[in-house]
């Protein structure tokens, strides 16, 4: 993934420093978040980055461009989540490069003594409680722990 930022910026300047990132956005109530390792490109992909964005060209004119220069996210995690449908939420793990998913949410142990209280206070009702063992469906998850607190065993861990 390709971003860019203009060189006179303090987010250059902590992007050049750090070389890391963490970068999220909102949409139609679409949720994207990532974050990992860059490296500056420098103007390569400038000029095909702003043609695929033509309102650059308004904000930085003819040779004005010259102060932006090009990052590539190559190592990242993330996040996809979608509450478009409040019953039916949706999220997912986004892996960019070798990095390797990192698990996140809530797990039933198998302490578990199946007594539904889990499920009964579940805002997604995501919790699998016909199967051995209980399961929590985390790509509906709302990761609000409510299950965690309700849970008399206490054997819902947090993760990640």
């Amino acid at each position: 993934m390709y971003f860019l930022t203009a060189t006179g910026k303090a987010f250059y300047d902590q992007l050049m420093e750090q070389q890391y990132v963490a970068i999220s956005a909102t949409k139609d109530k679409i949720a994207v978040s990532l974050r990992g390792k860059i490296k500056n490109s420098g103007k390569k992909n400038l000029d095909i980055m702003i043609e695929k964005n033509p309102y650059m060209k308004k904000i930085y004119p003819g040779d004005t461009k010259d102060a932006i220069e090009v990052f590539r996210l190559y190592e990242a995690q993330g996040e996809y989540f979608d509450i478009s449908n409040p019953s039916n939420i949706v999220r997912d793990t986004i892996t960019i490069g070798k990095t390797e998913a990192v698990q996140t949410g809530y797990y039933i142990g198998k302490e578990c003594i199946r007594c539904k209280l889990c499920y009964s206070v579940c805002p997604q009702k995501c919790i699998d409680i016909s199967s051995v063992p209980v399961t929590i469906n985390q790509n509906h998850c709302l990761h609000c722990g409510r299950c965690a607190e309700i849970c008399p065993k206490q054997c819902i861990e947090k993760r990640g």
